[in-house]
C-alpha cells in the first residue's frame, strides 16, 4: 500500500489529484489482495446470481451492496420516482448488503426503476450495478433500469459444439453493420450479416458493444452496465437469437 505512485514525478499536472489517485491505487490494490484470499474473482464476478432483481414464486427480490447507505428505496413510474415507505430496502445484518421484496402483482413487465440511495451528508438516484436491462429515454437522454419478464426465450440450439479448428475471427459492431446512416439492430444482423461471415469461411464472430454504454460514439467500450445488453440495438431475446443464429451458422460468438 506505501508503494510510491510514480508516474505522477513524470507528469506535474496530476501533483494536486495525488490524494484521490492514491486513495484509488489502494483500493484497487485492496480488493486485488481479498479476491486473491478467500474471495475468488470468479465468485465476484458472478454476483449477479445474487444481486439485482430476481423472482420466486410470491415476489421480487432486490439485493444491492452499498455499505455506506444509510437507506435505499427502489423508485420508478411506479410511485411517481418518489420514495415509498413500502419500497424501502432492509439492511441485512451488519453487511453491506439490502434487500426489498415487493410482490409479483405491483412490478409487472416494461416497469422502469431506479434505487434512490441515502449516505450521511447527501443522496442520489443510481441505476442497479447488476440491473440486466435498461433503457434510455428518448427526450432527457436518461437510463433507467426496467423490469423485463417476458416469456423465457427457447433456445433453438441448447447445446452448441464448435468445429476444432483454430478460431478465424470476424469482429463486427452491430449498430454499424447497415449501408443506411442509423443504428442496425440484432435482428438485422442475424438475417442480413451472419449469413455472409459464415459463407466467407469464418467460425467465430466477435461483437463489440454488446453491453449496455450511454455514449454510442464510444463504440461500447464506455460500458455503464456491466450485466445488460444494449438496448439500441433491441431486447435480450434479440440477442439471443442472434446467438442462435451463429451457432446455426457454426460460428462461436465471444
Amino acid at each position: 500500500m506505501n508503494k510510491p505512485i510514480d508516474f505522477v514525478s513524470a507528469d506535474p499536472y496530476l501533483l494536486p489529484y495525488l490524494p484521490q489517485i492514491k486513495a484509488r491505487r489502494d483500493f484497487a490494490l485492496s480488493r486485488i489482495f481479498q479476491l486473491s484470499g478467500s474471495d475468488s474473482l470468479k465468485d465476484f464476478a458472478c454476483g449477479y446470481w445474487y444481486f439485482g432483481m430476481h423472482k420466486d414464486q410470491n415476489d421480487r427480490i432486490f439485493r444491492e451492496w452499498a455499505p455506506r447507505a444509510v437507506a435505499i428505496f427502489l423508485i420508478g413510474d411506479f410511485s411517481d420516482w418518489k420514495p415509498v415507505a413500502s419500497f424501502a430496502f432492509t439492511r441485512l445484518g451488519n453487511s453491506g448488503n439490502w434487500e426489498l421484496r415487493v410482490p409479483l402483482d405491483k412490478l409487472v413487465h416494461g416497469m422502469l426503476y431506479k434505487l434512490l440511495i441515502r449516505w450521511k451528508g447527501g443522496e442520489g438516484e443510481r441505476i442497479p450495478a447488476w440491473a440486466t436491462r435498461t433503457v434510455q429515454d428518448e427526450k432527457t437522454h436518461l437510463f433507467s433500469a426496467q423490469i423485463w419478464d417476458p416469456e423465457p426465450y427457447e433456445w433453438k440450439i441448447s447445446a452448441f459444439t464448435p468445429r476444432e479448428q483454430a478460431p478465424l475471427v470476424y469482429e463486427a459492431h452491430v449498430g454499424m453493420a447497415t449501408e443506411e446512416f442509423r443504428v442496425g439492430t440484432f435482428r438485422e444482423f442475424s438475417r442480413d450479416i451472419i449469413p455472409r461471415i459464415a459463407a466467407l469461411g469464418y467460425n467465430t464472430l466477435q461483437l463489440m458493444a454488446v453491453q449496455e454504454h450511454p455514449y454510442y460514439g464510444s463504440f461500447g467500450y464506455h460500458v455503464s452496465s456491466f450485466y445488460a445488453v444494449s438496448s439500441r440495438f433491441g431486447t435480450p431475446e434479440d440477442f439471443k437469437a442472434l446467438v442462435d443464429t451463429a451457432h446455426a451458422h457454426g460460428l462461436r460468438v465471444v
